[in-house]
C-alpha cells in the first residue's frame, strides 16, 4: 500500500523540479532521483519521470507569454522539430537497450553545459567573424538535442537553451521561455506513448505532476528576478553535476 508520506514526497519534489526547471536548471536531478528513492526501477522511474514533468511545462508555458513576443516565427522553426524527434527517442527508449546512449548522455550534458557557461564568448566571437551558427548545422543539433530528450530528458533543457542562444535568442530569461514551450509541446507525444506502454507508475505520476506544475508556474517568477550571469552560472553548473552524477552511476 503507498503511504501519504510518499505521496506528499513525490508532490513536494515535484513543487521543486518545477520550480528549479522552468527557471533553466535540470527537473530531472530532483524528480528522478525522487522517484529512485519512492522505489520504481530505473526505466520506469525514467517514463514516470518524463509524463509528470508534463505539468511543469504547461505551468511555465502559462507564464511565458511577454517573454515570447516577436518569436514566433522561432516558434514555428523549432517546435516542428523538437516534436517529431522527441518521438523517435521516446519509441527507442521503448525499443531498444540504453547502454551506448547511457555512455553518450553524459558527454552530451557536458557539452551543452560548456556551451551555456562560454555563451557570451562563444557568440561574441561569431559576431568578430560576422557570422552565426549555419542554420542547417542549428537545427541537426536541434534534432539531436530532441532525439536524446524523447529518450532521456535530463540537461535536454540545458542543451536547447544554448542552442537557442548561440542561433536565436542571446536573452536567457528569453531562451528559457522558448525552450520551456518547445520541450513541453515535445513532450506530448512520447507522453502519450509512455501512458500506452506498462512501464508508467500511475500512482507516483499524479502528485509529481501536480507538483510540478505548481513548481512551473513559480519558476519563470524566479528566473526574471535573478541575475543573467549568475543564472546562467548556476545552470551550467546543474548541468556539470547531473553529468557526473550519471558518469559515477549515480542515475
Amino acid at each position: 500500500m503507498i503511504s501519504l508520506g510518499t505521496l506528499a514526497f513525490l508532490a513536494a519534489a515535484g513543487v521543486v523540479a518545477g520550480i528549479i526547471g522552468t527557471a533553466g536548471g535540470i527537473t530531472s536531478l530532483v524528480a528522478y532521483p525522487a522517484l529512485l528513492a519512492a522505489g520504481l526501477p530505473p526505466v520506469s522511474a525514467n517514463v514516470t519521470n518524463s509524463v509528470a514533468l508534463l505539468g511543469s511545462g504547461f505551468g511555465s508555458s502559462l507564464r511565458a507569454g511577454k517573454d515570447l513576443r516577436g518569436h514566433s516565427s522561432t516558434l514555428k522553426q523549432w517546435l516542428p522539430i523538437t516534436v517529431g524527434f522527441s518521438l523517435v527517442g521516446a519509441a527507442a527508449l521503448l525499443l531498444t537497450p540504453g547502454e551506448v546512449f547511457a555512455k553518450i548522455v553524459p558527454w552530451l550534458v557536458v557539452i551543452g553545459s560548456l556551451a551555456l557557461l562560454l555563451q557570451p564568448q562563444l557568440r561574441g566571437a561569431m559576431e568578430r567573424r560576422g557570422r552565426s551558427l549555419p542554420a542547417a548545422a542549428a537545427l541537426s543539433i536541434g534534432a539531436l538535442v530532441a532525439v536524446y530528450n524523447g529518450y532521456f530528458g535530463a540537461g535536454s533543457g540545458i542543451l536547447m537553451i544554448a542552442v537557442l542562444m548561440l542561433t536565436s535568442e542571446p536573452n536567457l530569461v528569453r531562451a528559457n521561455a522558448i525552450k520551456n514551450v518547445v520541450l513541453v509541446a515535445a513532450d506530448i507525444l512520447p507522453a502519450v506513448l509512455f501512458a500506452l506502454s506498462s512501464h508508467l507508475v500511475w500512482w507516483a505520476m499524479w502528485p509529481l505532476l501536480v507538483g510540478s506544475w505548481v513548481g512551473g508556474l513559480i519558476g519563470p517568477s524566479v528566473a526574471r528576478r535573478l541575475n543573467p550571469n549568475l543564472l546562467r552560472v548556476a545552470i551550467s553548473v546543474c548541468g556539470f553535476v547531473l553529468a557526473a552524477a550519471l558518469l559515477l552511476g549515480w542515475m
